[in-house]
């Protein structure tokens, strides 16, 4: 629970915390020492924006937001412990973020290298994804958007791919849907690694590396393509023919309106180079196309349009061959599919004539040995690839973590010591919008002393991700005040893993796989311990994973996403959806309490006001029943009495009673089905509203005081009003709160029932029903007897003598065979 501090908490946002502030007051009056901490995410583009257009400094802004959304959180009751308070755009946070990053570069997972960015050429600035509109566009200057090579940071995610993907299957308390994202964002595919030699070979490039997960496929190999940053494409190294053509189509796509549609587009050109295939030593053409991605494996595919969707359209657009050649057939069991040359073949099956010596053999089996074959004469090997890439951290931006990097003419990349952490932002900081990131034109902070030579040196003007600084905030509220270390190994793991993280499904991917690739390299620098006997176990950060509607996460009526913001939520415009008006209109008790009763926290909520008003009524009632109890002079109070000493009223308000308590329990431990937990709390007010007991009675005490107690982490402000109400009773430990009770326990025995429903049948079919003691529910003579007694009995049994009873479902269910 991590909000941007745009200025203005909605809707969604009070639906997640109200379900945090709802389940951290549970395990509090269940006697669990709780964190439950706030803070904020507040670096980012928005303030940077504010900077641009409004003329305001974004730590100003960034305080101004803070504040604000303070006071609205206190509005709506919710328990943070604001002694863990932390806020990413402060120095005291972002100098162990820096400190972090220096820890991955010792260790060989922060690196540079070049990558394609989003460039303006008018403003001649780095803009992020969302700065590009829908045609390509620059959202400030209106130029059209070019794609550019700069030297970027990254994280190398890759070094942990295997382990990120692994452990996914200890994550037991994690929706399904979220790790099926994770497991296919991680990609991992087996095959093979085929190296085709060039043709005409040079001093700079010789061959190219391909990747396949179906090396049964190699005979059907008609072309390959490149990426258009691929190496090979330089003019030194294309056919004089063919560089210029292929040149301006690859700077045709720096300049495409949208990237995306560039990557889908199935358009390429040929490069006049031909690479040999080994094994039918044909010459294969190499053409380039953006579909291909230059950080994706290799940077290089090889076409196989027959047997794959993509190289099929591919071939097609750009009449690459004649003849496509079927290399892979349907085994004997698909052969009623009978192959239609009209479309790629996709699955496995039985090769071809055209495979050569692997003709008849089964793809599975093909696979080995087409893979065993190529090693034997150097083509290729076995691999395994990821799609998971390296992660880009560098931003051209002031409002984020400086990376504290030193460019030294003499030595190169030098890290900044760690004793002179944090690198501050400047305050004196023109923004302008233009002319790159606002940090190159700080003279006096850019330029600096090398730490080795001490020579002129300047300082690194990219900053941090802000999902660098979000991806560790968990483990800094283990040890917010911490000015030593970025938290205390035996406080962090005395906590570690997060018990119950709440958020939203649109950080399934990002942020929740950054912060588990975060975790697991900090339990492997010993920055904390992970305890034998704690789940998941492998320095997997979060437990229980608690997602808001993983198909479609709207609140309808107002189109808020409820969701805990990072990138993307409120960052990118100055909206959202202000709860203090629908507060100040029906209550925050009532806000609350229709926000977890409308929809289990997984589903959509579907938002509208008039529904509070049912909410606000029972309330009322509740206070009522309160109020019953308050009025009674209870300065002496009776003791329960037994089961057995109650009347049959009071058994059954008992039974009720520790009933709901079970099912809450369960509700707010287990299933987390908060909505059902309220229908319980309504189904027992309703009772003891129509139950013939009075308030006089201990059993009618207790069933209030059961459900103002349970009712109190729902509506905390009621529930402490309707506590105080009924402390006129004068019981000292009633005055001292609410939130001072221990939470209830049910007791087993009060769970039993006097009666049983028992369903009759005659014949096998159902004919009537009836209620009978618990003591005689297996005694089919006595039920028989209850049951002739019943108008509905004399009409299907009176003067039909019974051949067979049989009693079934402990009672439930008798049947008579007559």
């Amino acid at each position: 629970m991590f909000p941007y501090p745009s200025g203005m908490l909605h809707m969604g946002h009070v639906r997640v915390y109200t379900i945090s502030d709802t389940l951290q007051r549970f395990r509090r009056m269940s006697g669990y020492n709780v964190l439950h901490p706030m803070g904020w995410d507040a670096f980012g583009l928005p303030a940077e924006n504010a900077a641009i257009e409004r003329g305001i400094h974004p730590a100003e802004w960034t305080v101004k937001n803070v504040g604000i959304m303070k006071e609205q959180m206190a509005m709506l009751t919710l328990d943070f412990d604001w002694s863990k308070e932390v806020t990413t755009c402060d120095p005291s946070y972002y100098k162990w973020t820096q400190y972090i990053f220096l820890e991955m570069f010792k260790a060989g997972l922060a690196y540079q290298k070049e990558a394609v960015v989003n460039w303006d050429p008018v403003d001649k600035t780095v803009l992020a994804n969302e700065q590009v509109d829908h045609e390509g566009k620059s959202w400030r200057s209106g130029a059209l958007v070019e794609r550019k090579k700069l030297k970027q940071w990254f994280f190398k995610v890759t070094d942990f791919s295997e382990a990120l993907l692994k452990d996914i299957d200890l994550l037991k308390n994690w929706p399904e849907r979220v790790k099926q994202m994770q497991r296919h964002w991680i990609g991992k595919s087996k095959g093979a690694e085929f190296e085709f030699p060039l043709a005409t070979p040079t001093d700079k490039v010789s061959s190219l590396k391909v990747f396949t997960s179906r090396p049964d496929t190699i005979f059907g190999v008609q072309y390959l393509v490149v990426a258009p940053e691929h190496p090979l494409i330089n003019r030194e190294l294309l056919p004089q023919e063919q560089a210029d053509s292929v040149l301006s189509f690859v700077k045709g796509l720096d300049k495409k309106q949208n990237m995306d549609e560039a990557e889908e587009s199935k358009k390429g050109v040929f490069t006049g180079l031909y690479v040999n295939h080994p094994f039918t030593k044909e010459d294969i053409p190499i053409y380039v196309a953006p579909y291909v991605l230059a950080e994706y494996g290799t940077g290089a595919v090889m076409g196989v349009p027959a047997h794959d969707k993509r190289d099929w359209e591919f071939c097609h657009t750009n009449n690459v061959v004649d003849q496509v050649k079927f290399v892979v057939e349907p085994s004997i069991k698909e052969m009623d599919k009978k192959l239609d040359y009209s479309e790629p073949f996709t699955a496995q099956g039985i090769l071809s004539e055209l495979s050569g010596p692997y003709a008849g053999m089964k793809s599975k089996d093909a696979m080995k040995a087409v893979t065993r074959d190529a090693n034997k004469i150097g083509f290729g090997h076995e691999a395994t690839q990821y799609r998971l890439k390296d992660w880009l951290l560098s931003r051209q931006r002031y409002w984020g973590a400086p990376i504290p990097i030193i460019h030294c003419p003499e030595c190169d990349v030098v890290p900044v010591p760690k004793e002179q952490l944090p690198v501050s932002l400047p305050l004196d900081v023109p923004f302008t919008g233009k002319g790159g990131s606002p940090l190159a034109q700080a003279e006096d902070w850019v330029n600096c002393k090398c730490p080795k030579c001490n020579g002129p040196a300047k300082r690194e003007t990219d900053t941090m991700d802000t999902f660098v600084d979000s991806s560790w905030y968990y483990m800094r509220y283990t040890d917010a005040q911490n000015t030593s270390l970025p938290f205390d190994a035996e406080k962090a793991s005395a906590r570690l893993p997060v018990d119950i993280y709440i958020g939203g499904v649109e950080h399934a991917i990002l942020h929740l796989l950054y912060s588990r690739f975060f975790s697991k390299f900090l339990l492997q620098q010993g920055a904390y311990h992970a305890k034998l006997d704690t789940k998941p176990g492998n320095g997997e950060p979060f437990n229980i994973l608690l997602t808001q509607d993983p198909n479609n996460p709207k609140i309808i009526a107002t189109g808020e996403i409820p969701l805990i913001s990072f990138e993307k939520m409120s960052k990118s415009k100055y909206n959202g959806v202000d709860p203090v008006t629908v507060v100040k209109q029906h209550g925050v008790d009532p806000v609350r309490l229709h926000i977890l009763y409308k929809a289990p926290p997984s589903e959509v909520l579907e938002w509208e006001d008039t529904s509070i008003v049912g909410m606000q009524r029972w309330l009322s009632k509740v206070l009522k029943l309160a109020e019953n109890v308050g009025d009674i002079d209870n300065s002496v109070s009776a003791p329960i009495p037994a089961l057995d000493k109650m009347t049959s009223e009071e058994r059954d308000m008992y039974r009720e009673t520790h009933t709901t308590i079970k099912q809450v329990t369960d509700a707010m431990s287990t299933t987390y089905s908060l909505n059902t937990a309220i229908s319980d709390l309504i189904k027992l007010s309703n009772h003891i509203n129509a139950s013939a007991v009075q308030p006089t009675s201990p059993v009618y005490q207790h069933a209030v005081r059961s459900l103002i107690t349970m009712m109190a982490p729902v509506t905390p402000t009621l529930g402490e009003e309707c506590w105080e109400t009924i402390s006129r009773a004068n019981n000292s430990n009633e005055k001292s709160g609410v939130f001072t009770q221990p939470w209830p326990t049910f007791e087993a025995k009060a769970l039993e029932k006097d009666t049983v429903d028992c369903v009759i049948q005659v014949n096998g079919k159902t004919r009537l029903n009836i209620t009978v003691p618990v003591g005689i529910a297996s005694d089919a003579a006595t039920i028989e007897k209850l049951a002739r007694d019943t108008p509905q009995g004399q009409k299907w049994l009176a003067n039909k003598p019974i051949r067979r009873a049989i009693v079934a479902k402990n009672g439930q269910l008798v049947n008579f065979v007559i």
